[in-house]
């Protein structure tokens, strides 16, 4: 069973490389690229809210990191398209250091406690960006996009955001069955029973954290360039931190299939909200469908509908 699943994904992955060349429209190219982003940014979440059950609140600080960390070094050092695209992996790692940094003294604080000092962190990120000038200031950082026709451009960066993808998507397989990921669910468990039995959480902790902000880091530097333009209240936007929650929590968090259900679902539903409805709408159902998933899906869309299978 498990080598046929692994044939389908082969399958689907080859499908979705080979889009591009049925020469859709920019719009659809476009938004597979903002699917795939949100798959990555939602699984990455998976790894500390998900299995440790930390939730963090504060994500868009490390993709808005890696966002700025490109957009600057393309700028300042007039690199090509392809370097500024590997650009993209040291922003990452930068990123990563940034949640070891941040990650050893907050992730002592527990529950509640913890996802407000996660927001906190994510409003001076976007503070410090905004009033230094080496960062972009107001008026943010303008990126020179490649010299060719612009469909073929927004395709290459659609084949680099789904490798990207699939690599996440890799590493969170893997973390499901590792004894990393043990440890985690350990602690959203029990964490104090975690230590008795002699777990490290505090470690595990800290590498769940620095590897859930690592390729979020790697994501914002590839939508800095793909925009070509980047702001401030761009990628450090609260509806970002909001909507990777609520992707991760609606599919199932702790699960290596719910974060890809939840970002499918949401960011089609996302899309049409940008289309249709005003920002201030979009947000009070946001915050209306976080409750819906808090109260009646907890453990996200795929329990649910197994328990009423079950049922």
């Amino acid at each position: 069973m498990q080598k046929y699943r692994l044939v389908a994904i082969a399958i689907l992955i080859v499908m979705l490389a080979a889009f591009p060349f049925l020469k859709p429209e920019v719009y659809y190219l476009s938004f597979m690229f903002s699917l795939f982003m949100y798959v990555v940014l939602a699984s990455s979440w998976n790894f500390i809210g998900g299995y440790a059950g930390y939730l963090s609140f504060g994500h868009a600080a490390f993709f808005g990191i890696g966002a700025f960390a490109t957009a600057k070094a393309a700028s300042m050092f007039e690199l090509t398209p392809l370097l500024t695209i590997l650009a993209s992996i040291p922003a990452g790692a930068l990123a990563a250091l940034v949640a070891l940094i941040v990650g050893y003294p907050c992730l002592k604080i527990r529950g509640p406690y913890f996802s407000v000092v996660t927001i906190c962190f994510a409003f001076v990120v976007e503070l410090t960006v905004k009033n230094v000038e080496f960062f972009g200031g107001a008026e943010g950082i303008w990126l020179k996009f490649m010299d060719i026709p612009e469909k073929l451009s927004r395709s290459i960066l659609y084949e680099v955001m789904l490798l990207l993808m699939v690599v996440t998507l890799g590493v969170a397989w893997w973390l499901g069955r590792s004894r990393l990921g043990a440890g985690l669910r350990a602690i959203r468990s029990d964490e104090e029973v975690a230590e008795t039995m002699a777990i490290p959480t505090a470690k595990i902790k800290i590498q769940a954290f620095i590897l859930s902000a690592f390729f979020p880091g790697i994501a914002g530097g590839l939508f800095a360039y793909y925009l070509t333009y980047i702001h401030a209240d761009v990628v450090f936007n609260i509806n970002i931190s909001i909507l990777i929650v609520l992707m991760a929590m609606f599919g199932g968090g702790g699960t290596w299939l719910g974060p890809i259900i939840g970002a499918v679902i949401l960011t089609v539903v996302n899309e049409g909200l940008s289309t249709f409805a005003q920002a201030e709408i979009a947000r009070i159902i946001y915050g209306a469908l976080f409750i819906v998933v808090t109260i009646f899906m907890p453990n996200g869309i795929i329990d649910f509908f197994r328990k009423k299978g079950g049922g």
